[in-house]
C-alpha cells in the first residue's frame, strides 16, 4: 500500500507522521513553502503558482490558472495515477478560504470512491470519508470529540457504537447536523453507514505546529 503525502497552502497544525522512503510527496502550489519549512523535499511541485514563484531544484508540473480542478485535487489525481491508496493531507483546512476547505473535505469522498483513503489533518482533528462500510476509531483523547456529516442527500443505516450518544439504524441528512459534537467514551468506537456516505472526524492529541 503506497502512501501519498500532499502539502497544501492552508493552515498547518503539526506533522503527525513524516514521509518514509517509497512514499510519494507532492507539494500543491504554495504547499511547497510548508515542505521547505519541514525540511521535506517533494517528489513533485504541482500547481498554477499564482501564489508563489515556481520552485527550482525539484520536479515541477505547471498547470493553467483557469481549470476545473483545484491544485489540491490535481495532486490527489496524480497520487491515484501513481498507485497510491492512502493519502495524508496537510494544509488542507483553515486559512482564509473556507471554500477551499469545503472542497478539500469533499475530495475525501472522491478518494474513497476510487478505492483510496484520505486522512485530512486539521487543528488536532483528522477527517475521512466512509461509504457503505464501517470504520473503527481508537480513542486517543479522553472524552475526545467526534462528528459525522452526511455527504449526499441522505445516509441511512447508521450505527455509532462506543460514543456518548450512540446511534442505531439512524438516518442523517445534509439539512440538520445531528451527528455533530459527540464524544468517544470507549477504547474503541465504531461508525457504520449501510446506505450512503459520511464525512467523519475525531479529536487527536494536541500537536504543536
Amino acid at each position: 500500500m503506497r502512501r501519498c503525502f500532499v502539502f497544501a497552502a492552508g493552515s498547518f497544525y503539526g506533522l503527525r507522521e513524516r514521509p518514509s522512503p517509497g512514499d510519494l510527496v507532492i507539494a500543491a502550489d504554495a504547499g511547497y513553502r510548508l515542505c521547505r519549512s519541514l525540511g521535506i523535499v517533494p517528489d513533485l511541485a504541482l500547481g498554477d503558482f499564482d501564489s508563489m514563484p515556481e520552485p527550482v531544484g525539484v520536479p515541477v508540473r505547471r498547470v493553467p490558472v483557469e481549470k476545473d480542478d483545484t491544485d489540491t485535487m490535481l495532486a490527489l489525481k496524480t497520487g491515484l495515477e501513481e498507485g497510491c491508496s492512502e493519502f495524508c493531507l496537510y494544509g488542507f483546512a483553515g486559512g482564509k478560504r473556507l471554500d477551499h476547505t469545503l472542497a478539500n473535505l469533499q475530495s475525501l469522498l472522491y478518494l474513497r470512491r476510487r478505492g483510496a483513503r484520505g486522512w485530512l489533518y486539521g487543528d488536532d482533528f483528522v477527517w475521512t470519508a466512509i461509504e457503505n462500510e464501517s470504520l473503527t476509531i481508537h480513542k486517543e483523547v479522553e472524552w475526545g470529540l467526534f462528528s459525522a456529516f452526511c455527504l449526499g442527500d441522505r445516509a441511512g443505516g447508521i450505527d455509532e457504537v462506543g460514543f456518548q450518544y450512540p446511534l442505531r439504524d439512524a438516518t442523517l441528512t445534509p439539512e440538520f447536523p445531528l451527528g455533530v459534537s459527540n464524544h468517544i467514551v470507549e477504547p474503541e468506537a465504531a461508525v457504520t453507514v449501510r446506505d450512503g456516505a459520511l464525512l467523519v472526524g475525531w479529536e487527536l492529541p494536541h500537536e504543536k505546529a
